[in-house]
């Protein structure tokens, strides 16, 4: 039992010396692009952003978007039906804004997530002088000069595709919120200055030029997720995924621990079906985490029970804690670098993206053993994801 420990503990340990590594690396890219010009690229450009019930600070999140500090953009806000709950709000903000603000109303889905759905909707009607799609989503709250930094990279025609990823600030310190917000600070550092980002439905910017020539109003017609699909189109044209950190978006969050288990369980169900080489190297990890951490624990306690030394145990167990708290504290200093106007909020709670950070590989395995099937819900709709290009609305 020790021999098999020393071995998995020293494999966890090489692991996130290797991950704190690209961590310092992932810093040194979010510095080096706030230092970054995004120059004058601004292109007549849609932000289309799907709208579904409620949820904190919503308002406030849908008048930001209206407050971009770039001249040449409409906002679309789009909801499958006028009954929804959040209907009353979006008429509002939009009757309000002082840029061009319409509201459309989608319809029900027949084969893809009412997301995608809203999407595809707005796109087929938009007027041929938009030369940029931007999409986002109505739980962020992006400040005055995101849309400017998302677009303006696009003047590089090498360029596929522009995105940024969410950060979450609780509302409140419970337990379940806590998770949440730590358990989503481990994406933010997955993309950096590398070949393997994807597209985040919640901030990304494409050339409407492009999205036609690769054709993802057919894709999008049996799809379940907008943004993996879109990361698929992009890769196969063999065009890069910038991630722009100084367009990270702030996202006020609360939830319990059975809305914790649906948003996390959904997102690697989701990754599993649509990205699995990403799924099955993700569970790999984090399954040899959590086994370096239950066997060492196991031993600990075995030996201190038997009277025998558990020092050298101990401290292979904690090594790759620490190392995992390290990684939560430069996401932090991220975060706070990219996001100014909070820097106090993120840093009055940074405990839930260090200490939690150890924890988090148990709710991602336990959230893995979910992902085995195919059926999830999504926002009061539940569906069946088929495969890739299939998608069973199971909501009538």
């Amino acid at each position: 039992m020790e021999t098999l420990f020393e071995i998995l503990a020293i494999v966890q340990i090489a692991a996130g010396l290797y991950l704190l590594w690209q961590g310092i690396q992932w810093l040194a890219y979010v510095r080096r692009r706030l230092k970054t010009d995004p120059g004058f690229f601004a292109p007549h450009t849609a932000v289309i952003c799907p709208c579904r019930g409620m949820e904190p600070g919503l308002e406030r999140n849908l008048v930001s978007l209206c407050e971009f500090a770039h001249q040449n953009y409409e906002v679309f806000f789009v909801l499958a039906s006028e009954s929804d709950a959040a209907y009353s709000i979006v008429k509002r903000v939009a009757a309000s804004s002082r840029v061009k603000a319409s509201v459309v109303i989608a319809g029900k889905p027949q084969n893809c997530s009412e997301k995608v759905n809203n999407l595809r909707t707005v796109v087929e009607q938009l007027p041929p002088e938009f030369e940029v799609l931007v999409f986002t989503d109505s739980d962020g709250r992006p400040g005055k000069s995101w849309l400017h930094h998302l677009v303006a990279p696009l003047t590089d025609s090498r360029i596929g595709a522009t995105t940024t990823m969410r950060w979450f600030i609780p509302n409140h310190g419970d337990l379940p919120t806590a998770l949440l917000a730590a358990w989503n600070a481990s994406v933010v550092t997955m993309l950096g200055d590398h070949q393997k980002n994807f597209c985040w439905g919640g901030g990304t910017a494409i050339r409407r030029k492009l999205f036609e020539e690769i054709g993802m109003l057919d894709v999008w017609q049996y799809s379940f997720s907008d943004d993996y699909s879109l990361t698929t189109m992009v890769e196969r044209t063999g065009r890069g995924i910038v991630f722009l950190p100084e367009c990270l978006t702030v996202s006020y969050v609360q939830s319990d621990y059975s809305g914790l288990l649906e948003f996390t369980n959904r997102q690697v169900t989701v990754t599993r079906v649509y990205r699995h080489n990403m799924w099955a190297a993700a569970f790999a990890t984090h399954f040899l985490y959590c086994l370096t951490a239950v066997v060492g624990l196991y031993l600990a306690l075995s030996l201190t029970i038997a009277s025998r030394p558990a020092f050298h145990v101990m401290s292979l167990l904690v090594l790759p804690f620490l190392l995992a708290s390290i990684r939560g504290a430069i996401r932090v200093i991220g975060a706070t670098e990219a996001l100014p106007p909070f820097r106090a909020q993120i840093m009055a709670q940074s405990w839930m993206y260090i200490l939690l950070t150890m924890v988090v590989p148990f709710l991602y395995l336990l959230n893995f053993l979910s992902s085995f099937g195919r059926r999830l819900r999504w926002r009061g709709i539940d569906y069946e994801l088929i495969s890739p290009e299939q998608t069973r609305v199971l909501t009538p």
